[in-house]
């Protein structure tokens, strides 16, 4: 119960805060991706929690190998769909041309981001499991997720853009950044909301970057990778 609540909380923050940038250009709002977006929110979130745990655990282990396995196969299921498309969600090795001269010293700043938080918040002891799943799941899925299929609803929501940084931003990258954020942060338990508002600086935040590298390449590619290594630098040392 807990988890819908949680949900029914973020959805309702979406759309709200949907509504509102929404009505700064009316012209340029489909309200209808708006949804969709909410609706791939909850697709997503009954997935990585097993239907709310009444899925059988057929995987096992210390880490949600079985909810990031399937949320991650909704995600590519939908991605297929001929109303979203692989390659304009961004699931493509191809990168953009000319691209990888400005998202590689991009991609340093991301990385000494993480490298930097690691040091300031070093691991404790990790085992051989932890490693495996931070070196994979979470960037593979997450991304592919958020700046790929929701990104795309988002940015499909709102059509409007402010050139900035060599890139097109629109409200679809803030409110897929903020969702990110929301994801780590916000939550429900012991009959309260909660918030943190620094684990939500440290998630929303870098992930404007990994927005800024899936628009410049046109490709997941980078952000998983660097997702992939924000999350596991610190284990290996």
């Amino acid at each position: 119960m807990n988890g819908l609540i949680g949900l029914g909380g973020t959805l309702i923050i979406l759309l709200l805060a949907g509504a509102i940038a929404g009505l700064t250009n009316r012209q340029k709002f489909a309200p209808r991706w708006l949804l969709i977006a909410a609706l791939l929110v909850a697709i997503n979130d009954v997935f990585l929690t097993n239907a709310y745990g009444l899925l059988p655990e057929m995987i096992g282990g210390n880490r949600n190998w079985q909810g990031k396995l399937l949320a991650l196969v909704a995600t590519l299921a939908i991605a297929a769909l001929p109303l979203f498309g692989w390659r304009r969600t961004g699931l493509t090795l191809a990168q953009a041309p000319g691209s990888l001269r400005a998202a590689i010293p991009v991609a340093l700043l991301y990385c000494s981001f993480f490298v930097g938080i690691a040091l300031m918040f070093p691991d404790g002891d990790v085992d051989a499991e932890e490693i495996a799943f931070q070196l994979s799941m979470p960037g593979i899925e997450e991304e592919l997720f958020y700046r790929g299929i929701l990104l795309f609803a988002l940015d499909s929501a709102f059509a409007g853009r402010v050139r900035f940084l060599g890139v097109d931003w629109g409200w679809g990258a803030i409110l897929s950044c903020m969702l990110f954020g929301m994801t780590h942060a916000f939550g429900y338990s012991a009959g309260h909301f909660s918030f943190d508002a620094m684990v939500m600086a440290l998630t929303a935040l870098p992930s404007l970057i990994a927005v800024w590298l899936r628009v410049k390449t046109g490709s997941l590619l980078l952000p998983v990778l660097l997702h992939n290594f924000g999350n596991s630098f610190s284990l290996l040392f």
